[in-house]
């Protein structure tokens, strides 16, 4: 007990702001003594303030007091020094940075003993005391020192939690699973607002996506009729021009004609006047009655001269002309098939409707937009051999005899189409080997000297790697695994405009593999690359 004495005695001449023995004690306005150095720091801590406060009982004062040693304490302190009793370690009795400190205690704070998990405070046994003695506090729980006490307090309703919600595995409070109607009205309330405010914007943005479509309904009028009125414009500038020189062939002939029916009208006119004054003039000579007269004047009549014109004329009514009719009528005749051919490709790729068309589900729906295409020699590396009409490319160890031309590929066993791609196009290829099926724009390198010229190897060009072990797919030296069914046939579609490039496996259904979505900025050209070794091949099939 004396010891305990001599350790209250230890902290009531200690500085509460070093918790050290006082050094050149000096008491306050306010009754409490600190060190002369500590006390003056504060202050000088606070100046700008203009007040100055104790660090205990935060009392203030104005002025600043001034600070006189205690010499009746700095007598004591020395006194307690030379006794040798020193206060207990304050790691036994003091909290440190890491313990628990008590709530209670002021000034320097003791380790706390307990925790009260109702009260949510921390104890030293000193303050502890009331939970021992105290009725309702003895019901309280108490724990072990923790510093997670305000984790056990609502943060919604500032309340202790001491239940557990089964349905969301949480600790809440009474307040959580029980609310007033009003405040849940008001919950419920709010909660309506947002709905309504969702709705409305809702309602917003689809009105703004109806008067969008009204605009596009409007654009497409417009672009139809434009597109009725210019190609009749087309159709009747052609006929115009082209029945313009039908009219003036037909008139030419015309007056050849005519110049020549009038001449021999002219001739045979001529001849009907003469005939006709001959024949009065044997009229007169034969009612002559003096027989000496008649034959005097028998003689001097001019003998019938040879006619002209020919004794036949033969006359063609509504036939002058039938032939330049049955030219034109077969220009028409070829006009038409020419249209009839070309009219279904016109519909599928020029005349495209507005809004977006989506990519078709079936292989009937992809035939639609089925393309022939051909390779084209000119382009064909000399160790790939063409066969089936210049459908297939086969790679060959001896060098073909094609003749040179700018546009062949030299350092890559490649090939373009001969045709271009733009709109929307299908074609599959037939493939055996290791196979790169490809597009790429026309002015890809043709030589190393000149770039990068394989396909999938720069900015120009697309391909789609074919093997028996996997897929890939590449576009400027990047590299993308593919998986999916194998099939050794590859279907492609091409919306230029969209700038969709897809690649199917095509077997007994299309299974797509993978697919680009990007921007065209050229028409395109169907590619294939084969593997250097024999018997690799690649075919683009017959699909009509």
């Amino acid at each position: 007990m004396a010891q305990k004495g001599v350790q209250l005695d230890q902290e009531t001449f200690s500085c509460s702001i070093c918790l050290d023995p006082l050094k050149d004690p000096v008491t306050i306005p306010c009754g409490h003594s600190y060190c002369m150095n500590c006390i003056k720091t504060h202050w000088d801590e606070e100046e700008e303030k203009e007040l100055h406060s104790c660090p205990q009982c935060k009392q203030t004062f104005t002025p600043r007091p001034v600070l006189v040693k205690s010499s009746m304490l700095a007598d004591v302190v020395e006194e307690l020094k030379k006794t040798g009793l020193q206060a207990a370690p304050a790691d036994h009795c003091y909290a440190g940075p890491e313990d628990v400190s008590c709530d209670f205690c002021t000034g320097r704070k003791l380790k706390a003993f307990k925790s009260c998990l109702v009260c949510l405070v921390s104890s030293c046994e000193k303050h502890l005391q009331p939970h021992y003695d105290v009725a309702p506090l003895k019901k309280h729980k108490l724990v072990d020192p923790s510093n997670k006490l305000q984790e056990n307090i609502c943060s919604r309703h500032d309340e202790v939690m001491k239940m557990f919600c089964r349905t969301d595995q949480l600790c809440i409070c009474y307040l959580c699973s029980v609310v007033s109607a009003a405040a849940k009205r008001t919950e419920r309330q709010r909660e309506l607002e947002v709905s309504r405010l969702n709705i409305q914007k809702r309602i917003q943005d689809r009105e703004k996506d109806v008067k969008l479509l009204q605009q596009e309904e409007e654009n497409i009028n417009l672009s139809a009729d434009k597109a009725v009125e210019d190609s009749r414009k087309i159709f009747t500038e052609l006929m115009e021009e082209r029945s313009s020189d039908v009219k003036q062939q037909v008139r030419s002939q015309q007056r050849t004609e005519v110049s020549r029916v009038k001449e021999l009208q002219e001739k045979l006119e001529q001849e009907i006047t003469e005939l006709k004054r001959n024949d009065a003039e044997l009229q007169q000579l034969s009612h002559t009655e003096d027989h000496n007269q008649f034959l005097h004047n028998y003689p001097s009549l001019s003998p019938l001269s040879e006619s002209t014109v020919s004794s036949s004329i033969n006359i063609r009514p509504l036939s002058y002309f039938k032939d330049m009719t049955e030219a034109v009528s077969e220009v028409r005749d070829e006009l038409q098939d020419v249209l009839r051919d070309k009219w279904t490709n016109v519909s599928l790729t020029k005349v495209d409707v507005l809004l977006p068309q989506p990519e078709p589900k079936t292989r009937a729906g992809f035939l639609r937009y089925s393309r022939d295409i051909t390779l084209d020699p000119n382009t064909v590396n000399t160790f790939l051999l063409l066969s089936d009409g210049n459908r297939k490319a086969t790679f060959t160890s001896q060098q073909q005899l094609y003749s040179i031309h700018p546009d062949r590929f030299t350092d890559n066993y490649q090939v373009l189409s001969r045709e271009s791609l733009t709109g929307r196009c299908y074609w599959e290829v037939e493939w055996r080997g290791t196979v790169y099926v490809a597009v790429a724009y026309k002015n890809i390198s043709r030589t190393k000297l000149l770039g990068v010229s394989g396909f999938g190897e720069n900015d120009k060009s697309w391909r789609f790697d074919c093997n028996n072990n996997s897929y890939n797919f590449q576009y400027n030296k990047v590299q993308t695994p593919v998986s999916g069914p194998w099939s050794s046939r590859v279907g492609v579609y091409l919306d230029h405009r969209a700038g969709i490039l897809s690649f199917y496996s095509v077997s007994e259904t299309m299974t797509l593999l993978h697919r680009v979505q990007t921007t065209f900025t050229q028409p395109l050209y169907a590619g294939l690359r084969l593997y250097s070794s024999a018997g690799h091949s690649a075919e683009l099939c017959k699909l009509k």
